[in-house]
């Protein structure tokens, strides 16, 4: 009778509090993209003035989406963030094509970016007088994978402190950052600051090309809505969480990105290859080396909770039967989904073998708003249609309708700009996840599940997994 309960009781447990919920949007949010995407922004708005504006309503943007999805959170108090919205609003098809996608590459792809920038900036201070070797950087990004997806899986409170620790070390340094830029102001150094709307003109795509790097530094925005079944009391904490924790991050990016632009010209932070380290060696000279070590706290806080969050949507849609079913399985030992973790974790050491960070990133953008504005379009379609479920947090309408029009212009823009063929290759991915959708979830063909049967038993006395407790 113990062991039967001590069996029932392996689910992931409710262990994330609201200033662990705070630190996970806050650490996910401010990782390499604020060290480095300045530069895009600036390359495609053309002068200082509009990639600041764009920098403030990225921001605003990231609010209102955050918004949104705290509604369908407390709405919908599910883990998967899209992957269970989708589910509720458009059906089963629709939600496998998001986790096809997001399982796949887009979460991998996005934790392998955030390696290989801290790979970069920890092999940096050893190859100052050259470049530093791509085999070296490689190597080091697959360690650190290796290294974090051991600390998800050992434990979710282990999990919970380090991404409190690093926010906190992120906090320093954009305070560091922010201060120096201010002295330098108090010091009359304003003249970067003048005429910061004389500049090249741009296109709408272009402008939506920076909106796609702005964008990227404030990912993470929705992460909290992955993990919505391990918060305490998520129709309070979840909300509020972002309402903390979004605002006081774009002021802390537009903050940072006047200082940047006190300090450096226009011409100086182009040609930097990492805008912060630049930054440093111009302002605290023999001390510069602090900006770099911060950077990598930065970059490992923000991977920490990228593998964190994917290893949840991996086990949600393996849950509904859309992903392997290995992939639903919990620790017995330590209640965590060790094989969703390790599996996200194997992508994405696959995926930092091409390692080019800015074309990922375009690519990476078209997919996530697209996803994005399909999630926004069902939180409008079930204000009609499921009009029982509760909603302890409710927005305006016009703030998803919002949403939904700047998604379509972020999905559209870059592409009527500049039709690259990848956009095609990009959809035509997104729509083959039905060539598997119909024989492996639709019909469910037995032979296939005949093929998986000794694979999974041999996983799970591996890894010593089970599957959850079933809820309801």
């Amino acid at each position: 009778m113990m062991e039967k309960q001590r069996v029932k009781a392996i689910v992931l447990q409710k262990e994330i509090g609201l200033l662990s919920a705070i630190c996970m949007v806050m650490g996910n949010m401010i990782g390499s993209g604020i060290f480095i995407s300045p530069k895009m922004v600036l390359l495609h708005s053309g002068a200082v003035g509009p990639s600041l504006l764009i920098w403030a309503a990225c921001g605003v943007l990231s609010i209102l989406g955050a918004l949104c999805y705290a509604e369908l959170g407390t709405m919908i108090p599910k883990s998967g963030s899209d992957y269970s919205y989708l589910m509720e609003g458009f059906g089963s098809p629709v939600a496998y094509l998001y986790s096809w996608t997001t399982v796949m590459v887009s979460l991998p792809s996005s934790f392998s970016i955030l390696v290989l920038s801290f790979a970069e900036y920890a092999s940096a201070p050893f190859f100052s007088e050259c470049n530093i070797p791509v085999m070296v950087t490689k190597s080091l990004a697959a360690a650190a994978i290796v290294f974090i997806v051991t600390i998800n899986c050992l434990s979710v409170k282990l999990a919970s402190y380090v991404q409190n620790v690093f926010t906190a070390a992120k906090l320093l340094i954009i305070i560091v950052i922010v201060g120096a830029g201010i002295v330098f102001l108090a010091q009359g150094k304003t003249e970067n600051l003048y005429n910061v709307f004389d500049g090249k003109s741009v296109s709408a795509g272009g402008i939506g090309l920076a909106f796609y790097s702005g964008l990227w530094a404030y990912d993470g925005w929705c992460q909290l809505n992955f993990i919505t079944e391990e918060l305490k009391n998520p129709s309070r904490n979840l909300p509020l969480a972002i309402i903390i924790a979004i605002p006081l991050v774009a002021v802390c990016y537009v903050m940072i990105n006047i200082s940047y632009f006190t300090v450096l010209t226009s011409n100086e932070l182009l040609r930097s290859p990492a805008v912060a380290v630049a930054f440093g060696d111009k302002v605290f000279h023999s001390v510069s080396w602090i900006v770099p070590i911060f950077v990598l706290f930065s970059t490992f806080g923000s991977a920490n909770v990228s593998c964190f969050t994917a290893g949840r949507l991996a086990y949600v849609s393996s849950r509904e039967g859309h992903m392997v079913e290995i992939l639903s399985y919990i620790s017995v030992r330590r209640l965590t989904p060790t094989p969703a973790l390790i599996f996200n974790g194997f992508l994405a050491i696959l995926y930092i073998i091409p390692g080019d960070i800015n074309t990922l990133v375009n690519y990476l953008s078209f997919a996530q708003w697209l996803f994005c504005g399909l999630t926004t379009l069902s939180l409008i379609v079930m204000r009609f249609t499921r009009k029982e479920l509760k909603r302890p947090f409710k927005v305006p309408i016009v703030i998803p309708v919002l949403l939904l029009l700047i998604c379509c212009y972020l999905v559209l823009a870059p592409i009527i700009d500049n039709p690259d063929i990848k956009f095609l290759y990009w959809a035509i991915y997104i729509l083959s996840g039905l060539l598997l959708y119909y024989p492996f979830v639709h019909l469910k063909v037995k032979w296939a599940r005949r093929l998986m049967r000794p694979i999974t038993t041999l996983l799970q006395i591996l890894l010593e997994v089970v599957p959850p407790e079933k809820c309801g």
